[in-house]
């Protein structure tokens, strides 16, 4: 597992938000620390120097708060 990034919030729309440290690909599985699957990325938002991520849940009981960590599934 490689950190990429931390988690800021759930949207609206339900997807949920992330602030990165690299660049990653749509459709990249995302986990929180303990390697449980939060999301898949749907879309990168923002520049390349200050990434940010939308994904989609994995599950409806997918939680996290401000800053956790993510990690991306190798």
């Amino acid at each position: 597992m490689q950190d990429v990034g931390e988690f800021l919030h759930r949207a609206k729309s339900g997807r949920l938000i992330f602030r990165l440290s690299v660049q990653v690909v749509a459709g990249s599985i995302l986990l929180d620390s303990k390697g449980r699957r939060l999301g898949r990325v749907v879309e990168m938002i923002g520049p390349s120097s200050h990434p940010y991520a939308s994904a989609a849940p994995t599950s409806s009981r997918v939680s996290g708060k401000k800053g956790d960590r993510v990690f991306l599934d190798n």
